[in-house]
């Protein structure tokens, strides 16, 4: 499976370089995963909440397996990040027309907030950062309060570290739970479920 990771602006760091890591470790022990970082538009470089600055590795596929969506920014208004991305559109335009397709999404943190936007949310359980829960509420969404929910080809991880718990579980569904288990190990981290 090739997982396309799509950044913006104002991302949350660890929303998207945590299930990188996860899925470039599992790579390493099997050729059924691999991951990328790509973005919506051509662009050198992407710059997320904190900072940091990343060169993409291109722009995302018409068809990809699976889309993960990091999330940062839902609470700042005033600063790049998923609101404003929720406000502009293009973002929750690509993926609703990425999952008519096919493509299997998920999202860490209030990521899933663009997910409400293109429309995929409907009557699927989803999970999301403790600051949107008001919000997923208000907007009629079947809120879990899980470290993460998988409802097929839609899932969804609370919060940040989160990402990890959601990337060892898409590893271990597409891989096998030996090769979870032994990322988590390499990783150091020890799985919450």
């Amino acid at each position: 499976m090739d997982v396309e990771i799509l950044l913006f602006d104002g991302y949350d760091e660890l929303d998207a370089i945590g299930p990188y890591e996860v899925f470039r470790l599992a790579g390493a022990r099997t050729d059924s995963i691999d991951a990328s970082l790509v973005t919506l538009d051509p662009t050198d470089v992407i710059e997320a909440r904190s900072g940091l600055r990343v060169q993409p590795d291109g722009v995302v596929s018409e068809h990809p397996e699976m889309l993960l969506v990091p999330g940062g920014g839902w609470s700042d208004r005033d600063s790049p990040g998923v609101r404003r991305e929720y406000e502009r559109g293009e973002i929750p335009d690509a993926l609703a027309d990425r999952f008519d397709s096919g493509t299997t999404l998920a999202s860490v943190c209030t990521g899933s907030l663009l997910f409400v936007a293109a429309g995929v949310l409907e009557g699927r359980p989803a999970a999301t950062h403790h600051t949107a829960h008001d919000d997923f509420r208000e907007m009629g969404i079947d809120l879990r309060e899980e470290r993460f929910v998988d409802d097929g080809r839609v899932l969804t991880a609370s919060g940040i570290t989160s990402g990890f718990d959601l990337a060892l579980h898409i590893v271990e569904r597409e891989c096998g739970e030996a090769v979870a288990d032994a990322v988590a190990r390499e990783l150091e981290y020890e799985r919450a479920i």
